[in-house]
């Protein structure tokens, strides 16, 4: 197995990390509910693509304590 001969530096090692970044996901708002969503996705609240319904969203029923 292949060794390195010198010990890499603290900013030569965080230099080839500069790629392995998170960032945060594109938001946009839905024109029909103003729920936030993912650019050209289904919104899931409320089912409208494009202007169009698209999917019947099932509405949760709450729990009764």
């Amino acid at each position: 197995m292949a060794l390195p001969k010198r010990k890499h530096s603290k900013a030569r090692r965080d230099k080839s990390r500069t790629h392995q970044v998170l960032s945060m996901p594109q938001l946009t708002k839905c024109p029909q509910c103003f729920e936030l969503i993912r650019p050209h996705h289904i919104c899931p609240a409320c089912g409208y693509y494009k202007g169009r319904k698209v999917v019947d969203i099932k509405v949760k029923k709450e729990k009764k304590k």
